[in-house]
């Protein structure tokens, strides 16, 4: 009997221990099948070395504030190394996601057999999870959502090999900046960078223990523990972390206990390409880095100036295309939305707040109710009483053609009739207001009119010898006015070309002290017609006045006079060649009164030229672009060209302060209250369309046009309808802010330095003369 026990016993060890072997041999084949990729997906190698190849490219202003990012609409993922993370957000994600991350390779089989105990045998909900970090990261990079608990059940040990792979090709350090990068925080806030942002306004190494804790929280179940949406939830999640870190030693008992008594406090920044500061630029810069090489057959015949200036910037620009002419080691191009690029821009994120704040003050608190005043009463508003009724209506009825909802009318086969009942049928609709989104009522085709009653405007500050941009803004809202009037938007520049012209006197021999009869000019175009200019300024008429006073009073007269004196092909080439415009500009007696639709920065660009010395200076946007790894991989230099003699210029910059301090722009003085010196010109085009400012300190220029989306939208009274009441109020409003924020060093005493040779330009015009071996010709009606 003892026997038959004894060999029953043997029997049962041997069946026990072969049926062992054969299980861990069928353990060992079934992870080494996963690890060959015979079972699930195993990632290859170049995956595991590279596991996230997406990250969007963050835009940072010059004063290292982060402005927004270029990324997919789901991947707003931006780059961050270990060591700019917070710790106690590294001890936050250990304490409470894997307590022995630093002791395992992968797999904690500690925590894995007390899962498997507590959760599935004895069925505790708190038995806690047996994923490591690694393996949750395995789970982020190469694990799709399981459509069952079977095919989750295969996933997990798939996870456990990638798991493995991971600890074997990386530090613990890469592997937390890894899970953090990738884990996603929702409202587009993916990763630990976005989402400090979002939730906290912060960088990761600013926030708080508290404010670790409530994101690390999130990791568990970031829909559940939603701090906007269930913020005593995430409150109690948070306190849950806390209890963790704390019983881990990263935190006393004392901060864990006053810690959890604090309430959840949110600083909530939406990720949206609409919001923030300078949307305009941030477009217009993505516009620029990803254009691709011009050709003629994807321009309408109607842009074919648009072809060539884009070509000459293909050319010209490294900016411009830089997407698209440069490659990244593997041979691809660079792409702004997955490549995690730094783009270091030259706009300063505290002046671009006063720019903005400057047109929110003076178009929102000012000058738009002065426009609703005027037009209150007008059948014809916004547009211009000098329009019928019928005229206002093919307006808006062609502006109806160009919308998305006429568009999506016509492909789904309405009628005329249909879609013209559809436009006058009111629904509920939000509408901007200055004051806020507004919730009404009323019809598509009456919204249309409402928003064309909105002035416009663009306004660009640019540092006058560097060219590094310090502020742009587009226009008064992005998200709903888009099309950017800084540099997409051309218009007429009217008075504000005046200094150009005057340039080119200054080059051919005058002087600001010349003095020429202020009468009525009448001059003959190259067809024959007789070309006689109106007037505004209605004193002196029949007197000598000099140079300085026509351009001071912006005086009609004496441009057409300089005009006659010199050659509309001169200075058509010279606005070109020298001051940087682009074509079309007709070469027309005219030209001397600004017909020609140029856009605020080149405006900008070429009045940098009056406080540089003679020499002009292209906008720089970026200073340069880093790869998420923080290598320089382009950098920007400042572009300059000569474009007047220093003599010619310095004659400007007397004429031109002279404006500022006795003339048209006067009221930067009076009205403004700014004692700074500077040079300045108004400009306002016919029937008030176009009103203009350019203003410059020695360290600071500024461009600003206000007007209607058509030019015939525009106040009928010059009262407001003038560049000087118009637009210059947003460079007063903007200089105020930033000489009285010490910080930017921007002074109002700073000075002009003009050498001692320029310093007087009106010495006689005789001795000038004299000094040049004048020959007789284009002066001599001075002197009779």
């Amino acid at each position: 009997m003892a026997k038959k026990n004894n060999t029953r016993q043997k029997k049962f060890v041997r069946f026990f221990w072969t049926t062992f072997g054969v299980i861990l041999v069928f353990v060992f084949l079934f992870f080494l099948m996963i690890a060959c990729g015979r079972i699930g997906y195993m990632p290859p190698v170049e995956d595991l070395e590279n596991p996230i190849d997406k990250y969007a490219s963050r835009i940072v202003s010059a004063d290292m504030k982060t402005m927004g990012t270029y990324a997919h609409s789901k991947d707003n993922r931006i780059y961050i190394n270990y060591k700019e993370l917070s710790p106690a957000i590294i001890h936050a994600l250990i304490a409470t996601e894997d307590a022995r991350f630093m002791e395992h390779s992968g797999i904690d089989a500690y925590a894995l057999m007390r899962a498997v105990i507590k959760r599935g045998l004895l069925f505790q909900k708190s038995g806690g999870g047996g994923s490591t970090i690694s393996q949750q990261l395995a789970k982020l990079l190469y694990t799709e959502r399981a459509a069952s608990v079977q095919e989750r059940l295969l996933q997990k040990p798939i996870e456990w090999v990638i798991a493995v792979q991971l600890e074997r090709y990386y530090t613990k350090e890469e592997i937390i900046n890894m899970y953090l990068n990738k884990f996603d925080f929702l409202y587009n806030a993916v990763g630990i960078q976005s989402a400090c942002w979002v939730y906290f306004g912060k960088l990761p190494k600013e926030v708080s223990v508290e404010e670790a804790a409530t994101l690390i929280g999130m990791c568990k179940n970031p829909s559940y523990y939603n701090p906007l949406r269930h913020t005593e939830r995430t409150r109690g999640r948070r306190n849950v972390v806390l209890d963790l870190m704390q019983e881990h030693g990263y935190i006393s008992r004392e901060q864990c206990l006053l810690l959890k008594e604090s309430p959840l406090v949110l600083n909530y920044h939406k990720i949206d390409h609409t919001e923030g500061i300078a949307p305009y630029f941030r477009e217009y810069l993505r516009l620029m880095m990803i254009a691709k090489k011009p050709e003629r057959r994807n321009y309408p015949t109607t842009s074919y100036y648009r072809y060539v200036e884009d070509s000459l910037a293909w050319e010209n620009n490294p900016l411009y295309g830089w997407c698209n002419k440069n490659k990244k080691a593997d041979g691809s191009n660079y792409n702004i939305y997955t490549d995690g690029l730094q783009i270091y821009t030259t706009i300063d994120s505290r002046m671009q707040t006063y720019a903005e704040q400057a047109v929110t003050e003076h178009i929102g608190g000012y000058l738009q109710p002065a426009f609703f005043r005027e037009k209150a009463k007008s059948s014809t508003a916004p547009y211009s009483r000098s329009l019928s009724k019928a005229d206002v209506n093919k307006i808006l009825e062609r502006t109806m053609k160009q919308t998305d909802r006429y568009r999506a009318l016509k492909k789904a086969d309405k009628s005329a009739q249909e879609i013209r009942n559809d436009f006058n049928t009111p629904v509920e609709m939000q509408v901007f207001s200055w004051q806020g989104l507004k919730d009404t009522i009323m019809s598509p085709m009456d919204s249309i009119r409402y928003m064309k009653m909105f002035l416009r405007t663009g306004f660009m500050a640019m540092d006058t010898h560097s060219g590094t941009i310090k502020a742009y803004v587009g226009g008064i809202d992005y998200k709903h006015f888009q099309y950017d009037m800084v540099s997409m938007g051309k218009r007429q520049v009217g008075s504000t070309i005046k200094p150009y012209l005057y340039s080119l006197a200054m080059e051919s021999g005058f002087s600001p002290c010349n003095e020429v009869l202020h009468v009525e000019q009448t001059l003959v175009t190259e067809t024959g017609e007789p070309w006689t200019p109106r007037n505004t300024v209605k004193t002196h008429i029949g007197e000598k006045v000099t140079l300085r006073w026509g351009l001071q009073q912006s005086d009609n007269w004496i441009s057409a006079y300089l005009m006659g004196q010199l050659s509309p092909y001169a200075f058509k080439n010279m606005l070109i060649s020298s001051f940087g415009f682009s074509e079309p500009i007709d070469p027309v007696l005219s030209l001397c009164l600004g017909p020609c639709e140029v856009s605020v920065k080149e405006m900008v660009s070429g009045y940098s030229t009056f406080a540089n010395g003679g020499i002009r200076v292209d906008p720089l946007f970026v200073n340069r672009i880093e790869d998420k790894n923080g290598n320089i991989i382009a950098s920007f230099p400042s572009k300059i060209h000569e474009a007047i003699t220093e003599d010619a210029n310095y004659k400007m910059l007397s004429m031109l302060r002279s404006v500022v301090d006795g003339g048209t722009a006067g009221g930067m003085r009076t009205r403004q209250g700014i004692t700074a010196p500077m040079g300045g010109k108004t400009g306002t085009t016919n029937n008030n369309s176009d009103c203009w400012f350019m203003g410059f300190t020695p360290s600071l220029i500024g461009g600003c046009w206000v007007g209607g989306d058509d030019p015939d939208i525009h106040f009928d009274s010059m009262n407001e309808g003038q560049g000087a009441r118009a637009a210059m109020p947003i460079m007063g409003i903007f200089l105020k802010k930033l000489f009285a924020d010490p910080q930017l060093g921007y002074s109002p005493t700073e000075p002009f330095i003009v050498p001692e040779k320029y310093g007087d330009p009106c010495r006689s015009t005789r001795e000038i003369i004299d000094e040049s071996n004048y020959s007789p010709g284009v002066m001599d009606d001075i002197f009779n």
